[in-house]
């Protein structure tokens, strides 16, 4: 009898995901005991007592595992996630499993022991394919792991981990970088990737398609040449000549230091940014053409404002001529891994564990002790320099286009508005920092519109009087003649031209009664009467023509029905825009599909209906050719699966480790 493991994390179509007590059972007896009813597994969200027969309770599984193919090399206490090479390899299995004809009808389930380490790495595996693959959204793909607790995965130094990426963080950064077009595995090269990342082979891996991170080569024969030069001026007091046959070219480099100039000569790499001590002559790279820059800072340390700052500008200026910067420390991870996260977050908007959880899936280890604090805290920093050197760009770009848009024809100015424009262009032109080259005066040329109809059209607007625009202030307010003039400026767009009302009664603030006669038949014989919006709507219902009868007592002005006055216009069926803006039916938000490859059909029904799905030969027939249509499935799996056979399933081939160059120079303890 097999153990008992975990309920099912269902991913959707034929795809689970458990785990057992560690160890983990073989695949085979799993499969074996599979069919027995009293191993059957519950799936996860399903209720466990029902008195009807369901269709999973005929449902079989097939078991597979790959806890002791795909195995995490740790430098020191770190353990995952696993690089990107183990992430092609498991999609190529699971793609492999989905296509085998005599596993149909089964659903596969991708199983792991409860070993903290090796559980979050293959749940991780699982909901890569299902965002990579089957083109799901970060959310959708953590969603049947949610409720399950895992191990946060960890740096590779050697104290106790203060800062740790999650499941979600892993998915959020491959999700950004596939959406920007920094990660691409219909590309992938799976024996490029192994063959570099070895040390004798030159221990570098591709970031994005415009970085590589790689560890420094190193030229003994010229470090005993400078300490001997060293040695020799301190001894002579000057500096030393260089001796005959002692260019780098004439020396004999190492393999991994040969590999690398030939590399990055045939991948167009335009920069190499040092960040450790100098372990080899920089004239190397200068006389193959490539651009090399210092920016040295101490190991397991953070950069300077300014040392990101220079990197960023010098990276992008490469970058957006179709370059490729490469960046090294001593091993390539802790100093390199924070300079391009921090592009990252500047560039395409990561957040600092997305940042880091990428660059950790493609090149492990990146990013070392508090550097990932470091990160944390100036990621909203780099953020606003995102923001300011767009607002410049765009600024600039605005400049320029408006340099070149041709001025349309115009009636000729005077001379003296043509002598001062001329004056205010010579002072922009000698203060700017901006050059912009002097045009020669405009050649006067007949307008477009002749004069004389400019004249009479000027005349016959002017010979037109506005009409009277009622005041909203009340007369009390009002002390002189100026005041009501701009009042009528700044009111004239608030009220409605005047129409005929009913009779209406201006409410007067009480006075004393020695003035209270006079002073309101004189004020209301002066003024006109108030027109708002309100009050056309009081008119209507006052008018006998309408239908609704007026009331019979008298309306106020701006105060209908003894109202306060309603800002707000009224439509038609008498409800105002607020309400009906309320009452409108929301649009339905439009369906923003991801940039990411649809590799295989996403299946959003249950299994059961994408097994029947799967049964039918031509539904079958078309899955398999859409999903072999797919360049990066059908590339290079020969080399990373055994195809199945009548006894066998398809299963990984064996993997080549990797001999990490990560000492222990390389952390602060």
């Amino acid at each position: 009898m097999a153990p008992a493991c975990e309920p099912l994390c269902h991913f959707g179509g034929r795809l689970f995901f458990t785990s057992f007590p560690h160890p983990a059972p073989r695949p085979d007896l799993l499969n074996r005991a599979s069919n027995e009813p009293e191993n059957k597994p519950r799936v996860r969200g399903q209720p466990q007592a029902t008195t009807s027969t369901t269709p999973d309770d005929d449902a079989q599984y097939y078991y597979f595992t790959i806890d002791d193919q795909l195995l995490y090399m740790s430098f020191f206490q770190d353990w995952g996630p696993l690089n990107l090479a183990m992430v092609y390899k498991a999609c190529i299995l699971i793609h492999e499993l989905l296509q085998d004809h005599d596993l149909v009808g089964y659903g596969l389930v991708l199983y792991s022991s409860n070993d903290p380490r090796r559980k979050a790495n293959a749940a991780l595996l699982m909901a890569l394919y299902v965002l990579i693959v089957q083109h799901r959204p970060p959310w959708e793909a953590f969603h049947p792991i949610a409720e399950i607790e895992f191990m946060p995965f960890r740096d590779a130094g050697r104290g106790r981990s203060d800062f740790n990426l999650n499941i979600q963080d892993c998915l959020w950064g491959v999700y950004k970088a596939i959406q920007n077009g920094l990660c691409d595995m219909n590309q992938f090269d799976v024996d490029d990737y192994e063959y570099y990342e070895k040390v004798e082979n030159g221990d570098w891996n591709w970031i994005t398609p415009n970085f590589i991170a790689f560890a420094s080569p190193v030229d003994p024969i010229w470090i005993k040449r400078e300490k001997d030069k060293r040695a020799q001026e301190s001894q002579s007091g000057g500096p030393r000549s260089p001796a005959k046959g002692e260019t780098a070219l004439q020396r004999k480099l190492s393999t991994p230091f040969l590999n690398c100039l030939d590399y990055f000569e045939k991948r167009t790499v335009k920069l190499v940014v040092r960040l450790n001590n100098q372990l080899y002559d920089r004239q190397v790279f200068l006389d193959q053409g490539i651009n090399h820059v210092e920016l040295y800072f101490d190991d397991g340390s953070n950069p300077t404002d300014e040392i990101v700052r220079q990197f960023i500008d010098l990276a992008d200026q490469v970058i957006e001529s179709k370059g490729v910067v490469a960046v090294h420390c001593k091993a390539g991870l802790g100093r390199t891994g924070t300079l391009i996260g921090a592009y990252l977050i500047w560039k395409y908007g990561f957040t600092a564990s997305e940042a880091i959880a990428f660059m950790r899936i493609v090149r492990p280890g990146s990013v070392v002790g508090p550097q990932q604090q470091y990160m944390y805290v100036k990621q909203l920093e780099w953020a606003k320099w995102a923001a300011v050197d767009e607002m410049k760009r765009q600024r600039l770009t605005t400049v320029a286009a408006s340099q070149s848009i041709v001025t349309p024809a115009t009636p000729p100015a005077e001379n003296d508005d043509e002598d001062e424009l001329l004056q205010l262009t010579t002072m922009a032109t000698t203060t700017s920092s901006i050059v912009v080259p002097t045009t020669p005066p405009p050649i006067a040329m007949p307008p477009v519109t002749p004069s004389r109809h400019v004249a009479a059209a000027a005349a016959q607007a002017k010979e037109l009087t506005p009409p009277g625009q009622p005041r909203k202030t009340p007369a009390a307010k009002r002390s002189s003649l100026a005041m009501e003039e701009s009042d009528e400026e700044d009111e004239k767009d608030d009220v409605l031209p005047v129409l005929v009302v009913a009779q209406a009664v201006r409410r007067i603030k009480p006075k004393p009664a020695s003035t209270r006669a006079t002073s309101s038949r004189t004020i209301a014989s002066e003024r006109p009467v108030r027109v708002l919006r309100s009050t056309t709507a009081a008119s209507k219902r006052n008018d006998p023509t309408l239908s609704t009868p007026a009331p019979s007592s008298p309306v106020k002005v701006g105060r209908p029905n003894g109202q306060l006055p309603n800002k707000i216009p009224r439509l038609a069926n008498e409800t105002t825009a607020r309400a009906t803006a309320s009452q409108r039916p929301r649009q339905p938000p439009s369906s923003q599909h991801s940039r990411l490859p649809t590799l295989i059909p996403t299946r959003r029904t249950n299994r059961h209906a994408a097994a029947s799905v799967q049964e039918s030969p031509v539904a079958s027939a078309a899955v398999v050719k859409a999903a072999h249509a797919a360049d990066w499935m059908t590339n290079n799996a020969a080399a990373v699966v055994k195809p199945g056979s009548k006894s066998e399933r398809p299963n990984l081939r064996p993997i080549r480790r990797r001999r990490s160059s990560f000492s222990a120079a390389d952390v602060v303890a």
